[in-house]
């Protein structure tokens, strides 16, 4: 009987020229020490956020994470014709029945009436913001009775029924069924994320280079009246060679999508090809790094995901005439060779992999496929139909 398949390996290398695509708090370049040596890292939470917003624009999905969820049913209501008064009312009442929440403050530090954020953001499909606002439409008349909220933490402010408000905010489209969701403030509406991602580093030592620059203040330049700049400052950047991996746990996404009506193989699809091609977005108006993977590789397995991190403990070197992808890419294969004979062949059930550039690599990777789009097809054909329709609740 063939092993069903459970976890789908996302390897990428990816080449970054000067940026600073993941900055902390002091908006310095993010790094880790690994193999005992400095790498340029770039979060999980980053990359994936990046993923999530491709894999929206490809999906048609769309989903939303705010504070704000208030004032963007008051702007519902307000483009429907409402009073703006009655439609803030609307939007705070509705909020309010999110569980804890706050008023905004003015410049002199006062509550604003009515206009309410909730403690915690609430992440759900932008669809629920036309839903919430169908349902304050619903209680119009409740809402035109109600008090205006005016100060914190009252709870029990809202005068709404909070069982209709949660089970709108218990809805859940393709976006989060893939990357999850943690809504404390209302019962069972968290969702296990079927997509496990990985920070990504470089495969090789890094260092982080200052760039010094200058602001012109283009009315002395032409009046020649002064010199020196109008400003000065510097940033952080690197530039490297990256090792992103992500898995997806295909049972986990099956049972998400279960009843939803989204087929698997089409939600895959969109997600394989939005990890691989995002990029964060941090100074991408000074940096433009918009770089492509050196290399690709899928891997199907039945029993447990399998990261090649290890791959790069002991940092690549630099080919003879320079250049760490080609290098990394092989760096990659030989571990990949390396796994395959410690843990075998039963449960790696099919893998392959695309380049831009390379041609040939050893067989660890499996068979060389012709551009991404041929990589992603291959890699949705290889799920059983069943699993596709009969787990997924697809049509």
């Amino acid at each position: 009987m063939p092993l069903a398949p459970r976890f789908l390996d996302l390897h990428v290398i990816h080449s970054v020229p000067f940026a600073n695509l993941n900055r902390d708090d002091t908006n310095s370049v993010k790094t880790v020490l690994y193999g005992n040596k400095v790498r340029t890292r770039v979060s999980s939470q980053s990359w994936k956020r990046a993923a999530r917003v491709k894999f929206e624009e490809v999906s048609g999905n769309s989903a939303l994470r705010t504070r704000r969820i208030g004032e963007a049913v008051a702007r519902e209501l307000a483009g429907r014709s409402w009073p703006q008064a009655l439609a803030e009312r609307a939007g705070a009442h509705i909020a309010a029945s999110v569980g804890k929440f706050e008023l905004d403050l003015d410049e002199d530090k006062k509550p604003i009436v009515n206009d309410v954020v909730t403690n915690a953001m609430v992440y759900v499909p932008r669809a629920a913001v036309v839903e919430l606002a169908d349902f304050a439409e619903e209680h119009r008349a409740k809402l035109e009775a109600a008090k205006d909220i005016k100060k914190n933490g009252d709870t029990k402010a809202s005068a709404l029924p909070k069982a209709g408000v949660d089970a709108i905010l218990r809805s859940r489209n393709d976006v989060i069924n893939l990357f999850g969701r943690m809504l404390a403030e209302i019962d069972r509406a968290g969702v296990d994320g079927a997509v496990q991602v990985a920070h990504a580093m470089t495969t090789h030592e890094s260092d982080v280079d200052l760039d010094y620059f200058t602001a012109v203040d283009d009315l002395t330049s032409t009046w020649k009246d002064g010199t020196g700049s109008a400003h000065m400052g510097h940033t952080e950047f690197s530039a490297g060679t990256f090792y992103r991996y992500a898995t997806i746990d295909l049972d986990e996404l099956a049972g998400n999508l279960a009843g939803s009506g989204s087929d698997l193989r089409e939600v895959l699809t969109g997600f394989l090809s939005a990890f691989v091609l995002a990029l964060p977005q941090a100074k991408k108006n000074s940096t433009a790094p918009h770089t492509l993977p050196h290399l690709v590789h899928f891997a199907l397995r039945g029993d447990r995901p399998v990261s090649y991190a290890a791959a790069f403990e002991e940092p690549v070197r630099a080919a003879a005439q320079g250049g760490y992808g080609t290098a990394s890419a092989k760096a990659l294969a030989t571990y990949a060779e390396a796994v395959t004979s410690f843990l075998g062949r039963s449960q790696l059930l099919w893998n392959s992999w695309a380049s831009p550039e390379l041609k040939d690599l050893p067989k660890a990777l499996g068979t060389r496929t012709d551009g991404l789009d041929a990589l992603v097809s291959e890699a949705v054909a290889q799920l059983p139909q069943a699993h596709a329709q009969v787990q997924g609740g697809a049509a």
